[in-house]
């Protein structure tokens, strides 16, 4: 006889809401924090903080932050002071008991620190359109008693996902999360990831802090609900967690830190926290206006997300767009840009063939056909500053 399916989100709601009542130390793994942003924020709030990592350290000044899973709102109230009275930082979060907590303790917050930055709304973090408190309350004045009553029900929230999501698409600048997406379920966690995406602006970038496992976790763990809640039964394995990104339209997933001994291990499986940052904007059509890359190394070569090929000293041509992304981070220290000398208007451009592997550009395209200069050698310019001042060629 099959075992009942876990309910995953009640056993979530029962043990973070008496996590938000009384502290409970299993739900966390040990983050030390920066202890002059703890300054303002109420110890009942540090408490009752659960996470394996700390997002809110890769923040600056201005950015629209979005946490998910913000629980009694710890991180919310450290980005707040991080991102400043120009930023803005909004945390979601479907527990009512550490909503109420941290609702309660914005104002204390922000007269302490000197500005009000912060919000907090009620919504799964696997569908940030529909306002779940508007739900609450649509439910109180008009119960569903039959089928016509959900019908209608049904064709209000997908209006109001429409019309008044919460998060609206390209809207923040940073998603940032603390060991909450693990608690999501499995046939939920594609979309999870795809809200990510949708909800950051063209260049924005996820920077997550989770629970992973180097060895998948078996059907058996999976229905145990104390370990569900736990942050166990829902974790990804290492390789699958990174792959969720890029599989919904990432670029540049990069691991920040990764913890080298398991922070619990169950039936010889590790359980282990890790950070990691992705980046959105490599969607859009590919022209051609003669750029070339070149990656310095130190690997014979490398791939990208999209199939180039980037062989160590050659000239590599790539289309306009993943010049841009190549001249940012992650990727700027990694490689030797040229532009073309003269730059093709993107609107006279040719599409370029951005199918993967390696298209060498011939220095001749990106300097011009008829590019004939001759020049004289510029006298101490080319290497290092010697002792006594000025570099030396030769």
């Amino acid at each position: 006889m099959d075992e009942p399916r876990t309910d995953v989100e009640e056993a979530v709601r029962q043990r973070y809401s008496a996590g938000a009542k009384e502290q409970e130390a299993a739900l966390c793994c040990p983050v030390a924090y920066d202890p002059r942003l703890l300054e303002a924020i109420p110890q009942e709030v540090i408490e009752r903080d659960y996470g394996c990592g700390d997002p809110t350290r890769h923040l600056r000044p201005g950015e629209t932050v979005l946490d998910l899973g913000a629980g009694t709102g710890k991180a919310c109230f450290i980005a707040s002071q991080v991102v400043g009275p120009e930023g803005r930082v909004l945390g979601i979060d479907m527990n009512d008991d550490m909503l109420e907590l941290a609702r309660r303790s914005a104002p204390v917050v922000a007269e302490r620190v000197g500005w009000g930055n912060v919000s907090f709304h009620k919504a799964k973090i696997q569908d940030l359109r529909l306002d779940r408190a508007w739900l609450d309350e649509r439910l109180r004045e008009r119960p569903v008693t039959d089928e016509g009553s959900l019908r209608a029900l049904e064709a209000e929230m997908a209006e109001r996902r429409d019309t008044d999501p919460v998060v609206p698409d390209d809207s923040v600048d940073v998603v940032i999360s603390n060991c909450v997406l693990n608690l999501v379920r499995p046939d939920e966690k594609r979309a999870l990831f795809a809200e990510i995406f949708r909800v950051l602006r063209r260049g924005g970038r996820a920077v997550i802090s989770d629970i992973v496992c180097d060895e998948d976790v078996p059907e058996h763990l999976q229905r145990d609900p104390e370990l569900w809640s736990g942050c166990i039964s829902g974790t990804l394995r290492e390789d699958r967690f990174l792959d969720a990104f890029t599989e919904v339209g990432f670029y540049g997933v990069e691991i920040f830190e990764r913890q080298a001994e398991p922070w619990r291990t169950v039936e010889g499986i590790e359980f282990r926290s890790m950070t990691l940052v992705a980046f959105k904007g490599k969607e859009g059509a590919c022209w051609d206006q003669k750029h070339a890359v070149v990656y310095r190394g130190p690997f014979r070569q490398v791939e990208d997300d999209d199939g180039h090929v980037l062989r160590r000293g050659a000239r590599v041509a790539v289309c306009e767009k993943t010049f841009g992304i190549y001249s940012r981070e992650p990727y700027r220290s990694h490689f030797e840009l040229i532009p073309p000398r003269a730059l093709i208007p993107l609107d006279a451009a040719p599409p370029f063939p951005c199918t993967g592997g390696t298209l060498l550009r011939h220095p001749r395209e990106t300097k011009g056909a008829d590019y004939a200069l001759t020049t004289e050698a510029a006298p101490a310019t080319c290497g290092p500053p010697a002792s006594g001042g000025g570099g030396s060629c030769c």
